[in-house]
């Protein structure tokens, strides 16, 4: 059976580029995981099910995060856009926009979008994370 997680053949990667792969998929895994339980239970109507389901969900969260943190680990990048968008107060897109800012050498303090203007701001990862 043939695996379609590396868009590159899987015998030039280097092994962790292809952990790296893994634990992307399965991130991704989880995030689906926790999609369909959330839907199960907006559905389900037994509450011993609703409850298994639950304890379930929470696994999930547990996986998801850890497989989250392990690449997080990896990529310093990353974890530095992370850190400025997750966990904080506000508008989650500002801080995406500082995020992007501090890393492109920019002052993160000035507001990235002002009032009436819309961004997406991908332009400004344009050849950084070129490799």
């Amino acid at each position: 059976m043939g695996f379609d997680q590396y868009h590159e053949p899987a015998d030039e990667l280097p092994a962790e580029t292809r952990t790296f792969a893994r634990l992307c998929a399965s991130l991704t895994e989880e995030a689906e995981a926790i999609g369909w339980y959330e839907q199960r239970l907006a559905l389900e109507p037994n509450p011993v099910a609703r409850a298994v389901m639950t304890n379930a969900l929470g696994e999930e969260y547990k996986h998801f995060s850890m497989n989250l943190e392990f690449l997080l680990r990896q990529k310093p990048e990353w974890r530095e856009v992370a850190e400025r968008i997750l966990f904080q107060e506000g508008d989650i897109v500002a801080h995406g926009e500082q995020a992007e800012e501090a890393l492109d050498g920019e002052d993160p303090t000035v507001d990235p979008a002002p009032s009436g203007s819309v961004s997406l701001g991908i332009g400004g990862l344009s050849g950084r994370w070129d490799r």
